[in-house]
């Protein structure tokens, strides 16, 4: 690590910069060993990859933070940018998939899918999400995208013998590259335009042009579809239901965590960084999709009897309330979505983990009727539900219910009174089907069949620690805030 170290710092006078990438240098090493050893690993060793894995992302976010910055810095001729909101979200992602990996050992051991793709798709999805992280030009932000979407719609398919997976994916597939496309075209305009794909200079040429060109509004509108289709934001949501109904529930679990981290990124580096001349514009287009997330996501989820489809749909309202922050257009704004994103990532896997810890061999926990009466069987794990819950609902004081607040802050402060009432009265309607499973798990009769969880220890102690998570940061709200406050610039 001392020879990178030293070979990044000899680049970075160079104009190369390696040593702001050494993360990524990292982790891409550590994959083509992974994938070397796994070649040789019988299925009775199969956890010599797992643990790899976890090995990676600890000496990743090692690596993160030896080198991390204090302020920005520009890497590798403009096209990688290395700063604390960068390597916080990094870190954060690290731990997520880490989380992911853990949570899905033992639900992949049981059905005979332990294999060493799922985990190297995994990290190269990781590295899509940290390329798109620290993305400095146009370019450099499609890599990123395609790196992580590709990864995703390979994992979807992960279990070969599943015709529902497969048609999720190919559904997934065929509608991202859709808007993969549209992005791309999008780019290509900009570029037409302004005569650049660095970000910053992107956003001196904008200015130049003239926020009122016809030809800026055009490319806008495309890269907002883009983004509308990475968050799962309503019209661009169809795939969202389907591939976390028709994924295996450890592949839902990590496409609903780490890469919102990268749609996130994507819109702040593309719109309030690239893009920041044309608020306005986006502005409104952003109110479109928000508006729609929030009736669409919590309507239709109140008529789901699948959990892992209600998720999808809660996902999608919750979606809109990051929506909510950027649209803003003030760092206040971008402070409460990024801050939004980082509590959602946290509530989002401790749900899906429920679903792992209550399945077992033949049986899948993901109706809603598979809760009834879990507090009669399981009262910790039932208060562990009752919590996330409680947070997704945005309860006080649970991380949701701050979560909720400062995005409704933000918008406020900007006179958008209206889509902060909204905002709030689609709160209210939401907070049903989650109190719902509430509900079942607390009032409702236990099935006759007996009810065991047969989960491990390393799967309990994380999923309690992850549910007592939400109630603790939700109790002192001002510790993810103010990381939030410090590393956006």
């Amino acid at each position: 690590m001392d020879a990178l170290a030293n070979i990044g710092a000899g680049t970075l006078g160079a104009g190369l910069g390696l040593q702001a990438a050494a993360a990524e240098i990292f982790l891409l090493a550590a994959i083509c060993v992974i994938l070397l050893i796994d070649v040789f690993l019988s299925e009775r060793t199969r956890w010599v990859t797992y643990v790899l894995s976890l090995l990676s992302l600890a000496g990743a976010a090692w690596v993160t933070l030896n080198f991390g910055v204090e302020g920005r810095v520009s890497a590798l001729d403009g096209t990688f940018l290395a700063d604390p909101m960068g390597d916080v979200l990094k870190l954060f992602a690290y731990g997520t998939v880490a989380v992911c990996f853990v949570y899905s050992r033992e639900y992949l051991q049981l059905r005979d899918l332990f294999r060493g793709e799922y985990f190297v798709l995994g990290l190269v999805a990781l590295l899509g999400v940290m390329v798109m992280i620290s993305a400095g030009s146009l370019l450099t932000v499609y890599l990123g995208m395609e790196l992580m979407s590709l990864s995703l719609y390979a994992m979807v398919a992960f279990d070969r013998e599943s015709g529902v997976s497969a048609e999720s994916a190919m559904k997934y597939f065929v509608l991202g590259t859709i808007a993969s496309g549209t992005m791309l075209y999008g780019f290509s305009m900009l570029y037409g335009l302004t005569g650049t794909l660095q970000l910053d200079e992107l956003a001196l040429a904008v200015r130049e042009v003239g926020a009122a060109n016809l030809g800026l509004i055009f490319a806008l509108a495309f890269i907002i579809v883009g983004i509308g289709f990475k968050f799962g934001a309503v019209p661009f949501h169809s795939w969202l239901p389907d591939v976390y109904h028709g994924a295996p529930t450890p592949v839902t679990l990590f496409v609903s965590a780490a890469p919102k981290i990268g749609s996130f990124v994507l819109a702040i580096r593309l719109l309030a960084e690239g893009l920041d001349a044309l608020v306005a514009s986006w502005q409104n287009m952003l109110i479109a999709l928000c508006v729609l997330s929030l009736l669409v996501g919590n309507v239709v989820a109140i008529a789901q009897t699948n959990l892992k489809r209600m998720l999808a749909y809660s996902t999608i309202s919750h979606v809109g309330f990051i929506l909510l922050g950027i649209l803003a257009g003030t760092n206040d704004g971008y402070q409460a979505a990024m801050y939004y994103t980082l509590t959602y990532v946290i509530m989002s896997v401790g749900s899906f983990g429920m679903i792992l810890v209550l399945s077992r061999q033949g049986f899948e926990a993901d109706r809603l009727e598979d809760f009834k009466g879990l507090n009669r069987h399981s009262p910790w794990f039932a208060a562990i539900m009752l919590l996330l819950m409680f947070s997704l609902a945005g309860v006080p004081p649970f991380i949701g219910f701050w979560a909720k607040l400062a995005v409704i802050g933000a918008v406020l402060d900007v006179g958008l009174v209206w889509l902060a009432v909204l905002a709030v009265l689609m709160s209210v309607v939401g907070a049903f089907y989650y109190l719902r499973v509430v509900k079942l798990m607390y009032f409702d009769e236990p099935p006759a069949e007996r009810f065991e969880i047969t989960a491990g220890g390393t799967l309990r102690t994380v999923l309690s620690a992850n549910g007592l998570a939400v109630l603790v940061l939700g109790i002192f709200p001002a510790l993810l805030l103010d990381l939030c406050a410090r590393v956006l610039p």
